[in-house]
C-alpha cells in the first residue's frame, strides 16, 4: 500500500469550529499567509523524512480567509522537490481550465525534471466561481440544473486543455485546433515562414502519472476511459465501494484487461489520532466543522448517503457523527484507524492510500506531530508496498 499525505495548506486559526465566524469575515495578512507557506513546506520535508510515499498540495487563489493558500502547488513542490529525498510530490488537484495547457505542461514537467521524476499530475475541473470565473473559465455542477450549460462548458474545456497538455508532453512536436485551443494559431509568421507546429519545452524525462478527481457520473465515466487514475474522496464507504468497481468495469471495457487489484484509484480519508477514541474525536471536531463550514456551500457533502440510501443534498452540513458514520473521517488510536483503512482494505483492494490528517485551523506543530504518530504508530499496522 503507497501511503501519502495530502494537506490543504490553511492558517492557523484560533476560531475554528461550527459557531462564528462566518468563513468570508476571517482575513489574514501577507505575513501569515508566507508564514503558513513556509510552514506547509517543512510538512513535505518532515514527510520525505518519516518515509511516507508522497505529499500532495492543492491549488487555489484569492482565499484571503486562510483556508488555502498555495495557488500554484507545482512551484511550492519545486522548492520541496529540492529540500527532499525520495517523496512523490502531487497536486490534489492542478485546476486545469483555470491555466494555459501549454503553461500548465510546461510547469509540470520542470518540476518532474528537477525532481528525478518524482512528480504526479493531479488534475481536476475546479469548484469555486470566484477563482474559476476569475481565472478564464466557469463552474457548474452536475448536480445543479441551474448550472447545467456551465458544467457542460467547464467540461468541453477541460477534455480540450488535458488532450493538449498529453501532446505536449508527449510529442516531439504537436498541433491541436480545437473549440477552445488553437496551436499554433493559424497564420503565425516567423523567421520568413509560418509556424506549423510547437514543441514543448522542457519535456518529461521520465514516465509520469495522472490522477483526477472522480466527484460525479460522468467523470465516473470518463478517467478510467483515459486511462488515468482516479481519487475518491469524500464517499459514504457504500459509494466507494460501488464506484470503485464501476471504474475497474469502465477501464476493462475501455481498455481490454482487467485493473489488479486497487490499480489506478486512490482512496482519500480524513483522519485523527489520539491516545484514546474520545480524546481523537474531541480533538478533531472543530477542525471537521470548520471543514464543513467553508466547503459544504460548494456541495462537497454530495457523496455522503441520505436517509433514503441515495446521494445526500448537496448542501448538506454533516456533524463529525455522520461523518464518523459514513466512514469518511477515522479518528482514534492507531489501532481504531488502522482497523477502518483495514475495512477498505477487505471491501476494496487498497494499494493507494491518500491521508488527510491536518483541518482547518490546526497549528503545524500539531501536524507534524500527526505526521510522526502516523509514520510510527499507524503504518507499521498497513499492509506494506
Amino acid at each position: 500500500m503507497r501511503t501519502g499525505v495530502f494537506l490543504f495548506g490553511g492558517v492557523e486559526m484560533d476560531d475554528a469550529g461550527a459557531g462564528p465566524p462566518a468563513p468570508v469575515d476571517r482575513r489574514y495578512g501577507p505575513k501569515e499567509i508566507w508564514r503558513t507557506t513556509e510552514r506547509i513546506i517543512d510538512m513535505g520535508v518532515a514527510a520525505d523524512r518519516l518515509g511516507f510515499d508522497s505529499y500532495w498540495l492543492t491549488e487555489h487563489h484569492f482565499q484571503y480567509e486562510g483556508y488555502e493558500v498555495i495557488p500554484n502547488g507545482i512551484l511550492a513542490g519545486a522548492i520541496l522537490a529540492e529540500r527532499t529525498e525520495s517523496i512523490r510530490i502531487g497536486m490534489a488537484f492542478n485546476v486545469v481550465p483555470q491555466w494555459h495547457p501549454l503553461r500548465l505542461a510546461e510547469d509540470f514537467a520542470t518540476l518532474h525534471n528537477v525532481s528525478g521524476g518524482r512528480a504526479i499530475l493531479g488534475v481536476g475541473r475546479g469548484t469555486v466561481p470566484r477563482e474559476a470565473e476569475t481565472l478564464g473559465t466557469v463552474i457548474g455542477s452536475f448536480d445543479n440544473p441551474d448550472r447545467a450549460a456551465a458544467d457542460e462548458l467547464n467540461r468541453r474545456q477541460f477534455d480540450e486543455a488535458m488532450d493538449v497538455i498529453r501532446l505536449a508532453l508527449d510529442s516531439e512536436a504537436f498541433s491541436f485546433h480545437g473549440q477552445f485551443y488553437d496551436i499554433p494559431p493559424p497564420g503565425l509568421p516567423d523567421r520568413g515562414g509560418f509556424v506549423e507546429e510547437m514543441t514543448l519545452v522542457p519535456r518529461p524525462l521520465h514516465p509520469y502519472e495522472i490522477w483526477q478527481a472522480v466527484t460525479s457520473p460522468p467523470t465516473l465515466e470518463q478517467v478510467p476511459r483515459r486511462g488515468w487514475g482516479g481519487v475518491f474522496w469524500n464517499n459514504h464507504y457504500r459509494f466507494v465501494k460501488a464506484r470503485w468497481e464501476r471504474f475497474a468495469e469502465i477501464y476493462a471495457a475501455a481498455h481490454g484487461r482487467e485493473l489488479e487489484r486497487g490499480e489506478h484509484r486512490q482512496l482519500v480519508l480524513n483522519i485523527r489520532i489520539d491516545d484514546s477514541r474520545e480524546a481523537a474525536v474531541a480533538s478533531v471536531r472543530d477542525g471537521h466543522d470548520e471543514f464543513w463550514k467553508f466547503l459544504g456551500p460548494y456541495g462537497w457533502s454530495k457523496g455522503y448517503m441520505g436517509p433514503d440510501g441515495k446521494p445526500a443534498p448537496a448542501g448538506l452540513i454533516p456533524t463529525l457523527e455522520q461523518s464518523l458514520e459514513q466512514k469518511t473521517w477515522l479518528a482514534g488510536t492507531a489501532s481504531d484507524v488502522a482497523e477502518g483503512i483495514a475495512a477498505y482494505d477487505e471491501q476494496i483492494g487498497l494499494e493507494n492510500l491518500l491521508l488527510f490528517p491536518a483541518m482547518p485551523g490546526d497549528r503545524y506543530e500539531f501536524v507534524e506531530e500527526q505526521l510522526h504518530r502516523i509514520a510510527d504508530e499507524l503504518m507499521p499496522l498497513l499492509p506494506g508496498p
